[in-house]
């Protein structure tokens, strides 16, 4: 890879407001392992290596921009949920973090549920081989025709979401002449300590039913009241990248509250109660995530409190982690291009994707680290934005990050922390081409889903 010099840019902190950044690390090669997959390591010629294989190598084999997942690292994670929460209890991936059919056989040989929320989930996991009962099916506005395939493929649970929604998941049962578990999602009043746009708890927002206002008891009515419909019970998500338990602490009162309520009313104890998902993960060193142990004795000590409180024998627990098991587990390699220094402000460093493989720092102003991985440098640190090839000036793939200042046009920078979300939601903006995800394991790679190619483009452009 060519390397050539170029004006270099700020190299100090003080060159931007307080508060916009983190000091430079001591050592710029250090690689933090709180945010980096398992495998992920340093080798003793300074190339970073996965799984081991080095990422120069992968880069000449599946190029560049490209997701890079630690199949092992997945692997025990799957495990690590599994194992704390135990069989008293559900886990459920939730596929919507990412998705694809080696990804739902993993779950499956593990021992993981997974939920999905749309047709083509619902076929992934499916035709993966995943049995319908470990599937629940999420979403705001099913479709009857997705709503359909799924009572006729026998998935296990459908979330319901609306008034509308109960009945229409009952007329579907009644008509394929089954009876269909369902599970009612409930908005508990709850604002978790995230984004605006993914926390999904508190009253004004599309999901779930409200239980302030007693609509969320009207709910179970309704529900009851359709022999095509077995009540499990009522699930609650408050929302993503959360780290302070006190949320779920809250929501399990109210939750709680209204299984207590449905008793009174109709005789009936609901035996299921899901607590959703939204565990957070290290983006940078500054963030502190739990460990599933821990997460599985907490909610289990609420539950169990709240529930002798009430009177109320302690009912099933599921939960969704989806963020929590795949997120730590990749990191996307990008190749330098231009590096644009900017006297007295920072240096613009040009990787060659962006946006279209990561929207996530443009739609939720999300942070995450950076580390030029293909060589060690002994240089000062410099201050950067780096930023993709995208017609966008909000293109950015790490807002504020320090790199050497040597770095050049061919070296090759990768972002952990990218196994959530980046190719769920990857686009083909610019017309870019959405990059494969290579999972790697015992120094073997193995695409497991493709680079698009032009030809793809094309295909569906029908003129």
């Amino acid at each position: 890879m060519s390397r050539s010099a170029h004006p270099a840019g700020p190299r100090h902190a003080d060159v931007l407001p307080e508060g916009h950044y983190s000091p430079p690390p001591a050592d710029l090669n250090a690689l933090d392992e709180k945010v980096w997959a398992r495998t992920v390591r340093r080798e003793g010629d300074g190339v970073v290596s996965v799984g081991g294989i080095e990422v120069t190598r992968l880069a000449e084999e599946f190029g560049t921009p490209a997701y890079f997942l630690d199949e092992d690292d997945f692997r025990a994670r799957c495990r690590a949920w599994a194992t704390a929460f135990g069989k008293d209890a559900d886990v459920f991936y939730a596929g919507k973090a990412f998705l694809s059919k080696a990804v739902v056989k993993w779950l499956k040989e593990e021992g993981l549920n997974v939920d999905v929320c749309s047709g083509g989930e619902l076929s992934t996991a499916l035709a993966a081989g995943m049995p319908a009962d470990r599937i629940a099916f999420h979403g705001n506005n099913k479709s009857e025709d997705e709503i359909r395939r799924a009572v006729g493929a026998g998935v296990g649970r459908i979330v319901l979401d609306s008034f509308q929604e109960i009945a229409r998941v009952a007329h579907v049962a009644r008509e394929l002449g089954v009876r269909q578990p369902v599970q009612i999602r409930v908005t508990v009043g709850v604002e978790a300590h995230t984004h605006e746009f993914i926390a999904t708890a508190h009253e004004d927002q599309k999901f779930g039913i409200a239980v302030a206002d007693g609509s969320a008891a009207e709910a179970v009515r309704r529900a009851l009241g359709h022999d095509s419909l077995e009540l499990l019970g009522v699930h609650s998500h408050i929302g993503s990248q959360i780290f302070d338990m006190a949320g779920f602490e809250v929501s399990a009162k109210r939750v709680v509250r209204l299984l207590a309520a449905v008793r009174d009313e109709h005789g009936v104890e609901l035996p299921e109660i899901d607590l959703g998902g939204g565990l957070g993960i290290a983006y940078t060193s500054n963030d502190d995530p739990r460990e599933p142990h821990e997460i599985a004795k907490a909610l289990t000590e609420i539950v169990a409190r709240e529930c002798e409180s009430a009177g109320l024998r302690a009912p099933r627990i599921s939960v969704e982690p989806g963020r929590a098991i795949v997120g730590p587990t990749a990191f996307t390699l990008y190749e330098v291009g231009t590096i644009k220094p900017l006297e007295g402000l920072r240096t613009y460093v040009s990787v060659d994707g962006g946006m279209s493989d990561n929207i996530r720092t443009a739609l939720y102003d999300a942070e995450y680290s950076i580390a030029l991985v293909s060589r060690t440098s002994d240089a000062e640190p410099m201050l950067v934005r780096v930023v993709g090839k995208h017609c966008e000036s909000g293109d950015i793939v790490v807002k504020d990050a320090f790199l050497p200042a040597d770095l050049a046009p061919g070296d090759l920078l990768a972002v952990p922390a990218t196994g959530a979300y980046c190719r769920s939601m990857a686009s083909n903006y610019n017309h870019a081409l959405r990059p494969p995800v290579v999972a790697v394991r015992d120094g073997q790679a193995r695409v497991i889903v493709r680079r698009e190619t032009e030809e793809d483009l094309l295909r569906l452009d029908v003129g």
